[in-house]
């Protein structure tokens, strides 16, 4: 077995936006579930991270960090269960790809292929119309604070608080998903004004079997996008959006460049680019991750990220969009701001723990200049009024206090946090802000 490669000499770590940057000491990079088990057992205060892709400061910030990215490998395919283990490093890409190779899917995906298995679910990563990346696991495997293997499953009581657990319980090792049968989406998008699209959200939710609306503040309209899964020789009339779509990110970043200087532009730039790449319509077809999963992000960007129960989502609405076109702030928005819905379920930590949700995030492209985007700073208090919950992979400032109340297992994850982890071994400064009074 190759050993570990260790990395002795002082170094900063940054994360993918280059907005979080720590110094270290000692970085070990893990191929083999015994290297990483020696690694947690040997040290006293370290943090593991993948490809880098959070806006929060969760990956770092400790003398010695663990690289996860080259314990990928698929480890078993179990054809009867439908079932597939994986290592924790191994990219949502990769894993997809496995799957989809068995005419399988796992039917709720986030955004981006380029995560790592382990850090999006620990983070609670979600896609739209179903249940948190997590749910779908059956098994977790997980090397604890002392060096030992523990595996959880649904017959564990702690499995709900291991769903969503930042790395603080211990480090994943190896996942094991719980497939379904692979499917075609069939997907119409079109924009849409923000009261009619607003009006139907409920018929949409009965009716569709995918919903999502990129939301394009301050020109009063969405980007609405429905879903329905169909046969594979279902026939339609595809229409593809222009060739000049894929320069959306190119404009965006042009005219997004000198709005932390003149914030107000925002709104014009957004009227822009809602005229050039959000009023064609487009109807396609394909599996999920096919259809409707980015496989490239080109330029980084800082994200914050928003939950709230759906019988608050259409009054928080009014009240969010009055106050990011109310002249008199600056916060004003790029776009666009993407809304999507999650099943409740029993993870203690999950935002949709014991009630539906609507997510929505916030997106600022021009990322050095992040910390002067007031839009956060009004996002997260309208979220919070209505009992809101940040993405813990994306950036906000609500520290322990507010966070307790909008969590009813908050203090029972704490105590099984002290008892797995005595020695706060996997807390950083910035957990330490969040899990301690």
């Amino acid at each position: 077995m190759e050993q570990p490669t260790e990395n002795k000499n002082k170094d900063q770590w940054i994360s993918w936006n280059e907005n979080v940057k720590h110094s270290y000491s000692n970085m070990i990079k893990i191929g083999h579930e015994k290297e990483l088990q020696k690694a947690v057992q040997e040290n006293s205060s370290i943090r593991v991270f993948g490809n880098r892709f959070s806006s929060a400061d969760i990956s770092a910030g400790t003398q010695t960090l663990i690289d996860i990215t080259a314990y990928d490998k698929i480890v078993s395919i179990d054809r009867e269960a439908k079932e597939v283990t994986v290592q924790s490093g191994a990219s949502l890409e990769k894993v997809i790809n496995i799957i989809q190779s068995c005419g399988w899917c796992i039917p709720c995906l986030p955004d981006i292929n380029k995560v790592t298995i382990g850090g999006a679910l620990a983070t609670g990563t979600h896609g739209t119309n179903g249940y948190i990346l997590s749910k779908y696991v059956s098994k977790f495997r997980m090397i604890l604070a002392d060096g030992t293997i523990k595996e959880f499953t649904d017959a564990d009581i702690e499995t709900d608080a291991v769903r969503v657990s930042l790395g603080l319980l211990g480090v994943f090792s190896e996942i094991t998903f719980k497939c379904e049968d692979n499917y075609i989406l069939h997907l119409k998008e079109e924009p849409m004004r923000d009261s009619a699209w607003l009006s139907q959200l409920d018929d949409y939710l009965a009716t569709y079997d995918f919903v999502r609306i990129l939301w394009l503040p301050h020109t009063d309209h969405g980007y609405v996008i429905l879903g329905t899964k169909v046969n594979k020789d279902f026939e339609f009339e595809r229409k593809d959006t222009p060739g000049y779509i894929k320069h959306r990110r190119k404009t965006s970043k042009f005219l997004y460049q000198y709005t932390h200087k003149y914030p107000k532009f925002t709104a014009t730039a957004n009227k822009i680019l809602y005229r050039l790449f959000f009023t064609p319509k487009k109807e396609h077809a394909g599996s999920l991750y096919d259809a409707t999963v980015t496989k490239s992000r080109g330029a980084t960007m800082e994200l914050a990220e928003w939950t709230v129960g759906y019988s608050k989502f259409k009054e928080l609405f009014v009240e969010l969009k009055q106050i990011l076109d109310d002249k008199s702030n600056n916060a004003f928005v790029h776009v666009p701001m993407d809304v999507r819905f999650l099943k409740k379920d029993n993870a203690w930590l999950s935002y949709a723990s014991d009630e539906d949700v609507v997510t929505m995030g916030c997106v600022c492209r021009d990322s050095p200049a992040a910390d002067d985007y007031e839009a956060f700073d009004r996002v997260e208090e309208v979220f919070l009024k209505y009992g809101g919950k940040p993405h813990w992979a994306k950036r906000f400032k609500a520290k322990h206090d507010e966070l307790a109340k909008l969590y009813p297992k908050w203090e029972e994850f704490k105590t099984l946090r002290e008892k797995l982890d005595p020695t706060n071994k996997f807390l950083n400064p910035y957990l330490t802000k969040i899990f301690t009074k």
